[in-house]
């Protein structure tokens, strides 16, 4: 398959606001050996994508300075050596960023097959949240059957990813939310329970749907003046998982509660980690939660879509206080 040297893709012409996300003309990527070509059909929008047009999470190094960080499409080409997959595959795939494009070249561990059952929209949202997940949730803190966990910002993308997660290890997920309509959404996504942030302390609130034990994990995207209040909504020996800080990046915490309750608080991204490592963390998704997926017991997020020309106007839509779900991309993959 032959293609043009050059295709339009969304770039960050410097930090800012949404207005600083252009198409502009770049080259189409080649993929080198252990890579393939996908041409992407769909691309979903994610926290870090608004993270880094702010100038506040800079792309590692070797990877793309372009924004966009999960894609569904089809394999257009191979790189040398490459034999896991063919092409035209229908695939979806974590990024190492340059997502919002028409064509993005990625590390074939990255890849995984799209489900037959959810179009190329809906496979758009997998790859950053269930890949985030599965790094922090599933194996660093150790989801197991019947812990409570404790999901903030539960009507966001990993929100709602989390609950399904949490329901597939048979977990009981209470999530944090800030209106009626937000709370239908969670539960309708599998949320046990919901706590309204806006007029409901959610550590007394944990405490009481858990008979004063508290959550065994809590997922926090705030930080700020949430730190220690999550210290507190734990269980003995429970663990909070940091992945964003969206409340500020300074908190004050009582280290007593760490030491008299044996809690963890861990901290990740995933856009630095080692290739081999979101490779392991796709083919652990492949064999445990992809079958999931087919089965009809993970299902597809609420989602509104732009066309790409229009992602300026996609991060506005994420920022706004109404946003819940998953923003998607569209694209026209030039012939």
């Amino acid at each position: 398959m032959t293609f043009k040297d050059q295709m339009q893709a969304i770039e960050i012409l410097a930090p800012g606001g949404p207005e600083v996300l252009r198409l502009s003309n770049c080259a189409t990527p080649r993929p080198n050996a252990g890579e393939v070509l996908i041409a992407v059909a769909a691309s979903g929008v994610n926290g870090p994508d608004i993270s880094q047009r702010q100038g506040a999470y800079p792309p590692p190094a070797d990877s793309s300075p372009r924004p966009g960080l999960e894609v569904s499409g089809r394999i257009a080409a191979l790189g040398e050596g490459e034999v896991r997959f063919q092409i035209g595959d229908d695939v979806v795939a974590l990024c190492n960023g340059g997502g919002y494009a028409p064509y993005v070249a990625v590390p074939a561990g990255q890849v995984l097959p799209k489900p037959e059952n959810w179009s190329h929209i809906e496979a758009a949202t997998l790859p950053e949240t269930f890949f985030t997940l599965q790094q922090t949730l599933i194996e660093r803190a150790g989801l197991a059957a019947g812990q409570t966990v404790l999901i903030h910002g539960g009507a966001g993308g990993i929100g709602a990813s989390a609950i399904q997660i949490c329901r597939l290890f048979d977990a009981v997920p209470i999530v944090t939310i800030s209106s009626a309509e937000k709370a239908r959404y969670a539960k309708a996504m599998g949320a046990a329970h919901t706590i309204d942030y806006t007029n409901e302390d959610f550590v007394e609130r944990i405490k009481s749907m858990t008979n004063g034990r508290g959550a065994d994990i809590v997922i926090d995207i705030i930080g700020g003046e949430y730190a220690n209040r999550n210290l507190k909504a734990c269980a003995y020996g429970g663990h909070v998982i940091q992945l964003a800080i969206q409340g500020g990046a300074r908190a004050e915490i009582n280290l007593g509660l760490i030491l008299m309750n044996a809690l963890t608080l861990s901290g990740s991204t995933l856009r630095p980690q080692p290739t081999a490592t979101k490779a392991r963390f796709a083919q652990a998704l492949r064999s445990n939660v992809w079958p999931a997926i087919r089965a009809g017991a993970i299902i597809p997020p609420r989602i509104k879509t732009f066309p790409i020309e229009r992602a300026a106007d996609a991060h506005r839509a994420m920022e706004a206080d109404s946003h819940y779900g998953k923003i998607v991309l569209t694209v026209e993959t030039p012939q």
